[in-house]
């Protein structure tokens, strides 16, 4: 064996080990890496149509559509205390009972919750946060004029 031949080989198991770590060898885990809460890809698919169902598809994309129920999850598992997160996965637990009831009942019971409930309240902040900060409102909804702005001289004033 030659030396090309050993480095070639040494290369590809590296890389073999590497990629074989990257990979997540649970089935049902959610598409984003979280790191202090455990949820499943049905949870995920869960928040999805709840964000949804708090920001619905119009002439403008919604809250699925922006993935803002990956937003959601990722600032529950990363700024959320450990008892916001406890409260809102027991209410997420709670929710379930109209998951596969439609986007109306879902909405209707959304509406029904008190708004100082942590699961209502942290997921609907989050969702209207991500949405204002997504891409997509940004480049299409915001129009940002540079400082100072453009000059009108013929402006009346009245005294």
């Amino acid at each position: 064996m030659n030396r090309r031949t050993a480095l070639r080989q040494l290369f590809i198991l590296a890389g073999g080990v590497w990629m074989a770590t990257s990979c997540d060898p649970r089935p049902n885990s959610p598409s984003i890496e979280l790191r202090n809460i455990d949820l499943t890809r049905s949870d995920e698919e869960f928040l999805g149509q709840l964000v949804d169902a708090i920001i619905p598809t119009t002439d403008s994309p919604g809250g699925r559509e922006l993935n803002l129920h990956l937003f959601v999850m990722k600032m529950l598992d990363d700024c959320a205390s450990p008892e916001q997160q406890q409260q809102f996965l027991e209410g997420l637990a709670l929710a379930e009972q109209v998951k596969d009831k439609g986007e109306d009942k879902q909405r209707a019971y959304l509406n029904d919750l008190p708004k100082e409930d942590t699961f209502y309240s942290f997921l609907k902040r989050r969702a209207l946060q991500g949405y204002k900060n997504s891409a997509y409102v940004m480049k299409n909804k915001l129009i940002y004029e540079l400082v100072p702005g453009r000059y009108n001289g013929a402006v009346k004033i009245s005294v």
